[in-house]
């Protein structure tokens, strides 16, 4: 009997910032959903608060990736599911097409 060998998914969470004036978005990778969700939470309280801080933010996929940004031009933060693998992956956004 022969064991079916199947590629390994390694799911990464990513955290996209939108800037204010720029079309491009920022991005950093978590392995984990907590870790994923509790930098989520830490941007979206920095952009609530009054005070302008700066954030500087990692990545857990390219551990020399780093982003110092300051709150207050944070205009959107988004975090999505995304394998590496390619397929499968969820499309960030919040639209979503539907077949008829």
């Amino acid at each position: 009997m022969y064991k079916r060998l199947t590629p390994k998914r390694d799911f990464m969470y990513t955290i996209e910032v939108t800037l204010r004036g720029t079309p491009l978005s920022l991005a950093v990778q978590r392995k984990e959903t907590a870790d994923a969700e509790a930098l989520y939470q830490k941007i979206l309280t920095a952009v609530q608060s009054s005070t302008p801080e700066l954030l500087e933010l990692t990545c857990d996929r390219d551990t020399d990736k780093k982003i110092g940004l300051l709150s207050n031009e944070i205009s959107a933060v988004q975090l999505s599911d995304k394998s590496s693998g390619g397929g499968g992956a969820k499309v960030p956004g919040f639209f979503a097409t539907a077949n008829s």
